[in-house]
């Protein structure tokens, strides 16, 4: 079981580039997303997440 308190962490893969939507490539965070990660709760930082996921599978990007 995780720990509640530990930081959801970042979804970054290191490929930083936004497209013509201010979506990153490499983690498909907004760029206002990955402007306040730094200042989300987890609650927010989980939400996020699932956000990146649909986009992912919706641009066909979704690996594994």
């Amino acid at each position: 079981m995780s720990d509640p308190d530990k930081a959801v962490r970042s979804p970054c893969v290191s490929l930083c580039a936004l497209d013509d939507d201010d979506i990153c490539v490499g983690c498909q965070r907004t760029a206002a997303e990955i402007t306040r990660w730094g200042r989300m709760s987890n609650d927010e930082r989980r939400q996020v997440l699932l956000r990146c996921h649909e986009r992912a599978r919706e641009r066909g990007q979704l690996f594994g």
